[in-house]
């Protein structure tokens, strides 16, 4: 949950939640131990607020979730997420 506001944050000081055309996919990094096999459901949280934020069919988006076992800065989860947004003069 908290990673993907931090992606609304940052889309919203870079250009405005109200741009985005379409949320069109997101993957998941998630750091977990090896007998760990929920990896989807934790980055099910993410593609939560994100069509929560975004409504359908906005936020409906493609996604990936993959374990890994280690992440940057000891981080849990790290997202990547692809959006569209309308450009000037649309």
């Amino acid at each position: 949950g908290l990673a993907a506001l931090n992606l609304l944050a940052a889309i919203e000081a870079e250009v405005g939640l109200d741009t985005v055309d379409a949320v069109v996919a997101l993957r998941g990094y998630v750091r977990g131990a090896p007998e760990f096999d929920a990896h989807p459901a934790v980055v099910d949280g993410a593609s939560q607020v994100l069509l929560t934020a975004f409504g359908a069919p906005t936020g409906a988006h493609a996604r990936t979730a993959i374990g890994v076992a280690s992440l940057p800065g000891g981080a849990c989860v790290e997202l990547d997420l692809v959006v569209s947004v309308a450009t000037a003069g649309r």
